[in-house]
């Protein structure tokens, strides 16, 4: 079990000063005490620079200057931490209570990373617990398909000393791709605790799918030899199917060996009849 294990917190910020004051408390209301505190500001103009500068005995280290992007200043964040391990906690976010870090800390030992549960909380005020992959083991496809919330995330810092910052090439998936290298490719070694760590504020969140899709393939393009990168492609093409009404009566169907006989027959007439092919020509 860790013993008092010290947790850097880091928050980004660009003109979201209600947001702010949200993540502030709930950082300055922790039980657990063995942490620093981090703002990065992108020089705001709303009013959020005075609020840090009225809160500056309780904050460990704020900078507020242009960026050139969210991992920028999440890299900015990484250079100025001493944690052992850290908390990305963005502006607008918040911690789930006051005791979260505390029983969080209990279970920072004896792993690369830790994650928990966020609750999305949308622009209509419904909340929606997401525990990400559920201590689901960790593939190719978990990353082939989504991510982990990073709201949720403890990450050890020495990671980025092995493996680097933050890609501040990529707009939108530089901490997909970080996971991808760290957990999908060196197997770092990943907890889970059943245990809900902060809220996610949904209301300013952009699904920019087209721009996700397209950097997700460079850099799978990237870090994948192109061989295998194929054959998962297929393999994910052909898995697909299984998700399908028609495949799954055909699998039922599968299980008698009447219907198994029923289904060639019927199978080599319509490839005949609609495509004009036989059994061998596929």
């Amino acid at each position: 079990m860790a013993e008092n294990v010290l947790i850097s917190i880091i928050t980004i910020n660009f003109n979201n000063l209600e947001g702010l004051k949200k993540t502030m408390a709930s950082v300055f209301e922790q039980t657990y005490k063995n942490f620093e505190y981090l703002i990065i500001d992108g020089h705001s103009t709303d009013g959020s620079l005075a609020l840090i500068k009225q809160n500056e005995s309780k904050i460990s280290y704020s900078v507020s200057e242009p960026d050139s992007g969210i991992y920028n200043a999440m890299n900015k964040g990484v250079k100025k931490s001493k944690g052992k391990y850290l908390l990305f906690l963005n502006s607008g976010d918040y911690l789930y209570n006051n005791d979260v870090l505390g029983i969080i800390s209990r279970d920072l030992y004896d792993c690369d990373l830790l994650y928990g549960n966020i609750i999305k909380v949308f622009k209509d005020g419904r909340k929606f617990v997401d525990k990400g992959k559920n201590a689901n083991e960790i593939t190719l496809n978990t990353f082939y398909r989504g991510s982990l919330n990073h709201q949720a995330l403890f990450v050890k810092q020495s990671l980025f000393k092995r493996y680097g910052l933050y890609d501040e090439d990529l707009q939108i998936v530089s901490d997909w791709k970080f996971f991808l290298i760290t957990l999908g490719l060196n197997n770092s070694k990943l907890k889970y605790v059943d245990r809900n760590i902060a809220f996610y504020d949904m209301t300013g969140i952009s699904n920019n799918n087209e721009l996700r899709n397209s950097e997700r393939e460079k850099v799978l393009e990237e870090l994948i030899p192109d061989p295998i990168l194929k054959d998962y492609s297929n393999l994910m093409e052909m898995n697909s199917f299984r998700f399908q009404n028609r495949f799954k009566m055909l699998l039922e169907l599968e299980k008698s060996p009447f219907a198994r006989k029923i289904n060639s027959v019927l199978f080599r007439i319509l490839l005949k009849v609609t495509l004009g092919k036989k059994i061998k020509d596929i």
